[in-house]
């Protein structure tokens, strides 16, 4: 880990955890559990604060919502204690796609791959 980078994780939030972060996790924090996509969660000794740790870009979709229950207060225990029941129609967990390009494009939407449908009509044109 290069000067450079050390020095931008210093003071950039959004590719992981600052070095203020990684030294309070360190003295304050308890590891609970970690999730698939690698983000680590911790929570402080007396049990009040919890936290996350994301693994790479912190987007908060990236959260599952066993984890987001438990980093909320909604529920006591963790997901690595106590996991959520599933129903059978239930789709994994899938953070939010918007603006990237795997994002949802309609049929006719120029972000498509395939050619746009064949139009029913014929486009005015002033002549």
């Amino acid at each position: 880990m290069g000067i450079l980078n050390t020095l931008l994780r210093a003071v950039t939030w959004w590719n992981g955890a600052t070095l203020n972060t990684a030294l309070f996790t360190a003295r304050n924090g308890v590891k609970v559990g970690q999730d698939a996509q690698g983000n680590v969660f911790y929570r402080s000794k007396d049990g009040r604060r919890r936290w996350v740790i994301y693994n790479g870009e912190a987007e908060a979709s990236r959260i599952s919502p066993d984890w987001h229950g438990w980093l909320h207060h909604t529920w006591d225990a963790p997901p690595t204690e106590a996991p959520l029941k599933r129903k059978p129609w239930e789709k994994p967990h899938q953070e939010n796609l918007t603006g990237t390009t795997a994002a949802y494009a309609p049929p006719g939407s120029i972000r498509r791959a395939e050619p746009a449908p064949r139009r029913d009509y014929e486009a005015w044109s002033p002549e």
